[in-house]
């Protein structure tokens, strides 16, 4: 099966498809809407093969469907019909759950986004479970993002930003008897040194995390039990 994997984005939309190694990017931004979305995919991909699409999306998704429209992009989001506009079958996940599934290596794994904010993921044996943890209550009165998202890394500097990740990360991780960590998003590459038993990420995970959503309940477990 030839999958397109749609990586969305408040910058860019990134674009990965089945036998396409290299992503395809497109700019987006405060007044890109579903349906520009969906013109540009369709104008950067004609010719291309798939039959069935991942979409990445940046904000909660419940059952398969967008709860609420991005801070970052354009409106109209949540009652779009991805499948009639593409004509064929989609598939949509919130998108640090989607980068989470393409770093997972078996056992229980917290994935954390570090970016403008804090996506969030949790894996048990190869079933993905996206989670809002960025705005649960952490210390002096503020949230878990208000401590490592960007805005708490210019506050605070790389320093004393660097050790609030690392605490940030022993908190969650204990929380949720995690086996280990992976760190993804823009900001995870200012960390110094990885804490105990975490992982770098990588956005084109992403890539990997969309094929992955159409695989069998069978070939997850197998996944699991492999890494």
């Amino acid at each position: 099966m030839k999958i397109l994997v749609l990586d969305i984005g408040g910058t860019n939309l990134k674009i990965y498809a089945t036998g396409h190694l290299e992503a395809v990017k497109v700019p987006s931004g405060k007044t890109f809407t579903p349906a520009k979305c969906v013109k540009a995919v369709q104008e950067m991909t004609a010719g291309w093969a798939y039959s069935g699409i991942s979409i990445g999306y940046p904000g909660p998704v419940l059952h398969g469907k967008p709860v609420h429209d991005p801070a970052n992009l354009g409106p109209g989001w949540i009652e779009f019909d991805f499948k009639k506009a593409f004509g064929c079958p989609v598939k949509i996940i919130n998108d640090a759950a989607m980068q989470a599934l393409g770093s997972y290596r078996g056992g229980r794994m917290l994935f954390l986004g570090l970016g403008t904010g804090l996506g969030s993921a949790f894996i048990v044996d190869g079933v993905v479970e996206p989670m809002e943890l960025a705005h649960l209550p952490y210390k002096h009165g503020k949230s878990f993002e208000e401590h490592v998202g960007a805005a708490a890394l210019e506050r605070m500097g790389k320093k004393k930003w660097n050790k609030a990740v690392h605490d940030v990360v022993a908190q969650l991780k204990t929380a949720l008897q995690a086996d280990y960590v992976v760190l993804g998003g823009g900001n995870a590459k200012r960390i110094a040194t990885l804490p105990p038993s975490t992982f770098a990420g990588d956005n084109t995970h992403a890539r990997e995390g969309g094929f992955r959503m159409w695989q069998t309940e069978k070939q997850r477990k197998q996944l699991a039990a492999v890494g």
